[in-house]
């Protein structure tokens, strides 16, 4: 393969939902560009794009998959991903790395809720979108439907490029309005007729015609002029415009296609080849210090790479996109985020797992290399001149948690290797080992998501695994203020231990004023704040400690044990074990000996003190709360809002956009455990949702008993 310069590139993510058809277009794609001469099948677990193993067990696409292909004197880089949410990091990966969307409709459905979830990321990134109606040929295909769909999104920016003449089983034949042609396909399709269009067809093709000349013309102002004068654009003019139209987002080009039976595929190709915003004509990245680094060849090498996977009998594979200058065999880098150097000791082109060795890759180009020895997910690697680095992807927040330990205890310190490879191939597999649940965690975007890493554990590296309901990471704070004093003495021949604190807790709020005296059982208690010192805690929330002594009772020595005392009881609540936080706490009282006082004897102290106060201060359990965005199809909403509302969420609103509604909602982490596996069932796998953490919460009095009895039921059985 030749070495393609920027104006000779085209990077584009070809999205779509489950079932829409996307792996099957590639796959005819790879065909008409001759890189394969036979057209695989996801049914027969034999396409270029689903080449891992459990790919081909589940039949359905995993992984993104990266395919470059040659088309008259154009490179396309594509990239296949898949259409499930449980793999929506994919997703926002290739959109981040692309420029251009190729958003595949199911011709029976058009905007399912897939799509519209795809197409608010492909929003939020500002990237181009065209858009393929495919599978014309299913009997239940509707492509005036799915046209409607989208012009009521997007208007008249919704534009057609091509119609079917007839739709459903002896769908053959569409008519081409920027060509002004119609081409008919054999059953076997391939190569099509081009022939004039009909008489029964030219007065809409004419109309159809017009707009697309008047929505080309509007994205580019000689080309408007040339409009007003004539009333018409040649068909170059016409590519011209339609792309300066994608680039600023005011033209959403419509296409049809067969891809199962390879009709309209080739005339797609065209398309992308010609119209396509090159990679120049988009806006520059920028790096994490925001500056813009521009796609030039003659510029310092940088490389970003944004996918890495264990591939059947090659190992490690690390994808790139050059951001600037150019990359070649033998090239001596730099890790950026590592400080690592690395050699390019070789260079591919990619289709799937077929791999073409290149010498060069230009700027805007997408590769692959193999044996790097400290490269990540993120990486950037750079040349001599420059020290960029690029962290612009933002994955999705997980929404499907669960433990998991090895079945024989022997293996759990391979799982816990093998599971920081995974989340390196996918960081939407988050993983934490949780010191405070005692677990370890692995999070990720629903049921399959976790399925299929469960899947790839058991049979690539042969352990067996269980997943487990994960423990709640419950909070304890008080309610009230409370006092208690307590002394530590110790005698044991020689030197003793003593130290007795006095202090007062209550509840913190940030911003708080700080009371110049409390009272307790009719008893004022004058305090003076002689140093405060905030502390935010790991966990979340603080603690304020208030150093109020008066008259040397405790030596400022001491306070620091006394802290130390305090912390190790926030780690371990009363109630249930659980971390606590946002506590205010005032040392305001105290004695010492002169020998017998110590570090050890403060810290006991400050310890024992802290736990009597926080137990009489109305101790309560805070939970945590996710905002929860729900996208439903219209005639479920009322299933779905009630399911919320059993889950104890709290409904803040909703919206709607055409058939599907949005429902926004704060709901329990406890209540969520298997939402998606819920939210599927009732609504037949056609809604999804999203969810991230919005803060802790006091849990209902009912709620906290129950939690109480089943602490203390935990407690009696370690006993």
């Amino acid at each position: 393969m030749k070495t393609y310069q920027n104006s000779e590139i085209r990077n584009i993510a070809i999205v779509g939902s489950s079932g829409s058809g996307k792996t099957t277009l590639a796959e005819a794609m790879l065909y008409e560009s001759g890189v394969i001469k036979r057209r695989g099948r996801v049914e027969d677990g034999n396409t270029v794009s689903d080449y891992f193993p459990v790919e081909k067990e589940y039949g359905y696409s995993v992984f993104s998959s990266i395919i470059s292909v040659e088309w008259k004197d154009r490179k396309l880089n594509l990239i296949d991903c898949p259409g499930s949410d449980d793999f929506a990091g994919n997703i926002v990966t290739a959109l981040n790395v692309t420029d251009t969307a190729l958003m595949v409709l199911n011709a029976q459905y058009g905007l399912e809720v897939g799509t519209v979830n795809q197409l608010r990321i492909i929003n939020r990134l500002e990237k181009p979108v065209i858009f393929i109606v495919n599978q014309l040929d299913h009997p239940k295909a509707n492509f005036d439907n799915v046209v409607s769909q989208l012009q009521s999104k997007y208007g008249s920016k919704a534009v057609l490029v091509q119609y079917p003449v007839n739709v459903g089983e002896g769908f053959n034949a569409v008519v081409d309005v920027l060509m002004n042609k119609m081409f008919r396909w054999k059953a076997e399709g391939g190569t099509p007729e081009v022939l004039d269009i009909p008489d029964d067809q030219k007065e809409k093709a004419a109309e159809l015609h017009q707009k697309l000349v008047e929505a080309a013309a509007e994205n580019e102002e000689s080309l408007m002029e040339k409009f007003f004068e004539q009333g018409t654009l040649t068909q170059d003019e016409m590519r011209m415009g339609i792309r300066w139209g994608l680039v600023h987002h005011d033209i959403y080009p419509v296409f049809c296609v067969s891809a199962g039976k390879d009709m309209c595929v080739r005339r797609t190709m065209e398309f992308l080849g010609n119209v396509v915003p090159y990679v120049r004509d988009m806006p520059a990245p920028k790096n994490t210090e925001g500056k813009e680094v521009k796609p030039e060849a003659d510029g310092p090498t940088s490389l970003f790479f944004f996918k890495t996977s264990m591939e059947p009998h090659v190992g490690e594979v690390s994808y790139f996109k050059v951001m600037s200058g150019k990359v070649r065999v033998g090239d001596d880098l730099l890790n950026a985020d590592r400080g690592s150097k690395e050699r390019i000791g070789q260079l591919f082109c990619v289709a799937g797992q077929q791999r073409t060795p290149v010498e060069e890759l230009v700027a805007g180009d997408i590769g692959a290399t193999v044996k790097l020895k400290d490269v990540r997910t993120g990486n950037t690697l750079n040349g001599k001149g420059t020290d960029n680095r690029f962290d612009f992807i933002r994955y999705p927040e997980p929404k499907f948690r669960r433990a998991i330990k090895a079945v024989n205890e022997k293996d759990s310190e391979k799982l816990s290797e093998i599971l920081q490879r995974m989340h390196e191939e996918d960081p939407t597999w988050q993983i934490e080992n949780s010191k405070e649940l005692k677990q370890i965690i692995v999070s990720g975007q629903g049921e399959f998501h976790l399925k299929t890493l469960r899947w790839r554990i058991e049979n690539n590296d042969k352990i067996q695994i269980e997943y487990i309901e994960p423990k709640i990471p419950y909070r304890e704070t008080i309610t009230r203020a409370s006092r208690a004093d307590y002394r530590h003495k110790k005698q044991s021949g020689g030197a003793g231990q003593f130290g007795e604190v006095h202090m007062i807790v209550e509840p913190y709020m940030e911003g708080m004023e700080m009371p110049s005296s409390y009272r307790f059982d009719g008893q004022e208690y004058k305090v003076q704040a002689r140093d405060v010192q905030t502390f935010d805690l790991e966990w979340g929330g603080k603690l304020v400690f208030v150093n109020s002594i008066v008259g040397g009772s405790i030596d400022a020595r001491f306070m620091p044990a006394i802290i130390k005392g305090i912390m190790s009881r926030l780690e371990q609540g009363p109630l249930t074990g659980s971390y606590a936080r946002d506590v205010r706490v005032v040392v305001y009282d105290g004695k010492m000996h002169p020998v017998d006082s110590n570090e050890i004897s403060f810290m006991l102290a400050g310890r024992n003190a802290f736990s009597q106060a926080f137990k009489n201060a109305g101790p309560k359990i805070l939970e945590p709360i996710y905002d929860v965005t729900v996208y439903v199809p219209s005639d479920k909403m009322g299933d779905v809002m009630s399911d919320l509302q059993n889950r104890r969420g709290m409904i803040l609103g909703m919206e709607s956009d055409r058939d599907i509604d949005v429902l926004k909602a704060k709901v329990p982490l406890k209540e969520m455990s298997s939402y998606s596996i819920s939210l599927s069932s009732m609504t037949g796998g056609r809604a999804s949702f999203s969810m991230k953490f919005a803060g802790y919460e006091l849990v209902p009095s009912d709620v906290q008993d129950k939690l109480l009895k089943e602490y203390a039921a935990s407690q009696s059985e370690e006993d």
